[in-house]
């Protein structure tokens, strides 16, 4: 029984590569300011309670959101109005949840773009204005004060028999929208020692981060204390102090490892893979059962000018059973990189889908030597 013609091609194109001589490696060097980040500079999350007024008959229904109601007479009593139990109708106003990023070292004064979306059952936030509103940090204090012009990305439409949505309307973005009114109190100029935080925690890589920062200060100033951290000490009397500590140190080229591993979109179809990945010595055979069902319907019609005959369909229909019979198993000999599997199932027209089945496959008989990791 004579094999396909895929299996053999397979077959022929992994042992080729097997035989072929290793490349020599590459090296990817990369800035030590690419790989880190300073623990204590970092953004900080705020968040605050507003209303956003002008809507257009847009805004929360006060009977639905009894919050908005209670937020508008709090507001119109610090403005001196007394509006304790009465009945509201506006629709012109939507209680939101304001957002903003402050950013390392931002000064007072400096301005911040915040982001609003709505809380209650408000239709649009279009042309509405956002009142002054307090921004939080996590430690409970006031870092900002928020207020302007509501500009959103989406609208929505409506007549009497149907209706049109893009976007989100019941969102939106304040560009510059926020005053700091507050620092961080983090002093960096004032710290004796750093902590370098990687981004992909690894023990090779961070321990080379450490070895290229004391070859160059020449020194054992940087240790690595875990695959995540680089501690660093600050010279004494070094040159510029900790800024220009840390403005040589990000230019330091260092070469990252990599773990070997396999990133899987089950929903997209997309493979991300490794350099180093490799294959054990696997036999494989790929093949399933198709069944292909063709409809080709001819119309029979009578003679012209016949008074008996009528247009009828005939059915044509085409069966064709592929059950993969002539498939072979094909040796995937060990020492050969997955990147090379791939690129022959490529060229011989394999699906994603069917690549991910047989890395798999392959995972699970222990012989593909890298870690899996199946999102989506």
């Amino acid at each position: 029984m004579r094999a396909p013609s895929y299996i053999v091609r397979i077959a022929t194109f992994v042992l080729g590569a097997a035989l072929m001589a290793a490349p020599a490696p590459v090296m990817a060097f990369s800035r030590v300011k690419d790989l880190v980040e300073v623990q204590g500079i970092r953004d900080n999350m705020l968040v605050g309670y507003g209303l956003v007024v002008g809507l257009n008959g847009t805004g929360d229904s006060l009977k639905n959101a009894p919050f908005t109601q209670q937020s508008i007479q709090a507001m119109l009593e610090r403005l001196g109005v007394n509006t304790r139990g009465e009945v509201m109708q506006t629709k012109n106003v939507a209680a939101v949840m304001v957002t903003a990023n402050l950013p390392a070292f931002a000064a007072p004064g400096t301005r911040i773009d915040v982001s609003v979306s709505a809380m209650g059952d408000a239709k649009n936030l279009q042309g509405g204005t956002l009142l002054v509103t307090p921004l939080f940090g996590a430690d409970g204090s006031i870092y900002a004060l928020g207020q302007g012009p509501v500009a959103i990305g989406g609208f929505s439409a409506q007549g009497q028999a149907s209706s049109v949505t893009r976007g989100v309307p019941t969102a939106g973005r304040i560009a510059n929208g926020a005053i700091v009114e507050k620092d961080t109190g983090f002093k960096l100029a004032s710290l004796s020692s750093l902590k370098l935080s990687l981004h992909n925690p690894d023990l090779t890589t961070a321990t080379r981060i450490a070895k290229a920062v004391n070859t160059y200060l020449g020194s054992g100033a940087a240790q690595a204390t875990d695959p995540s951290n680089v501690q660093l000490t600050v010279p004494a009397n070094y040159p510029g102090g900790v800024m220009a500590l840390l403005t040589d140190v990000e230019q330091i080229k260092v070469d990252p490892d990599q773990p070997a591993k396999v990133i899987i979109d089950e929903n997209s179809g997309v493979i991300v893979m490794g350099a180093d990945v490799r294959i054990s010595t696997v036999a494989i055979a790929q093949g399933n059962l198709t069944i292909k069902v063709t409809e080709t319907p001819q119309v029979s019609q009578p003679t012209p000018f016949s008074n008996t005959g009528t247009t009828v369909a005939v059915p044509r229909t085409n069966i064709q059973v592929d059950d993969s019979r002539g498939n072979r198993m094909a040796v995937m000999h060990d020492g050969v990189s997955l990147q090379h599997l791939v690129d022959g199932l490529n060229a011989l027209g394999v699906g994603p889908r069917d690549i991910i089945s047989i890395l798999q496959a392959i995972k699970a008989a222990g012989a593909l030597q890298a870690e899996i990791q199946v999102i989506g």
